[in-house]
């Protein structure tokens, strides 16, 4: 569900009357970055993947599947490939073939199809079959980098980590919250800045937020409930979106 305040009454805050020093790496003050979160926090306590899955493998293989592709089209895909493989064993017997017919619908559906072979066989020859919980361990794995390994770590074994997406990226750019040339820039900013308490739940509101109101094209800046706080520029608001539909 997207994130949205109920009401905005506030003035916008200048840069230029801040209190206090900013946040290492940010554009924003520590005290802003908490009431971020904060409000986060109320409109959504507990949010989640909005990728379907069941347990760590079924996971790791949402996650394969969901680079360069929606999680929607991967949620269509996964329902019937669950039913047949939901184990790296029973997705090596289903062979590469049939994973591919399976997978069709998503983008890069044949790489990916190879990887997630490639990832069964070496679950099964280095880890016992079982996903493993960390990052190092997670990177070796076909198919998977930095992004899809923060992704399980955090949704399967609850650690805290922020994996960025094309969504969080935007947001923490556009905002000031976390200001980065590349997603690793981004995620080292993120990880020195956003409360402890908040670091477990803080990639899930941040991507809902850059899916559902600040996105790419026309940010809904006129429901956006950090809309005081964010540095974008270029805000829009009710009018302009009436306009576009006209």
């Amino acid at each position: 569900m997207p994130l949205q305040p109920k009401t905005l009454t506030r003035k916008p805050a200048k840069a230029k009357h801040r209190k206090g020093g900013r946040a290492p790496g940010s554009r924003l003050t520590p005290a802003e970055i908490e009431e971020i979160f904060r409000r986060f926090a109320r409109m959504s306590p507990h949010p989640k993947t909005e990728l379907h899955y069941a347990d760590p493998f079924t996971l790791l293989i949402a996650v394969v599947l969901s680079a360069q592709a929606t999680d929607s089209s991967v949620n269509k895909a996964t329902p019937d490939l669950f039913k047949t493989a939901d184990t790296p064993e029973k997705l090596i017997a289903l062979g590469e073939a049939a994973l591919t017919d399976k997978i069709k619908t998503i983008g890069l559906y044949r790489g990916k199809a190879r990887n997630l072979i490639a990832l069964s066989h070496k679950l099964i020859q280095e880890f016992g079959g079982k996903v493993p919980d960390t990052r190092e361990a997670l990177v070796t794995l076909p198919g998977v980098g930095r992004k899809t390994a923060n992704v399980v770590l955090n949704v399967a074994f609850g650690q805290p980590t922020i994996a960025i997406d094309t969504h969080i990226f935007r947001v923490s750019n556009r905002t000031g919250l976390a200001p980065g040339k590349t997603p690793l820039d981004v995620e080292l900013t993120l990880d020195r800045v956003v409360p402890e308490r908040y670091k477990h739940n803080c990639h899930h509101w941040l991507i809902l937020h850059g899916r559902y109101v600040c996105k790419a094209r026309k940010p809904e800046c006129w429901r956006c409930l950090i809309n005081y706080i964010c540095l974008y520029e270029h805000k829009t608001t009710s009018i302009d979106a009436a306009i576009s539909i006209t």
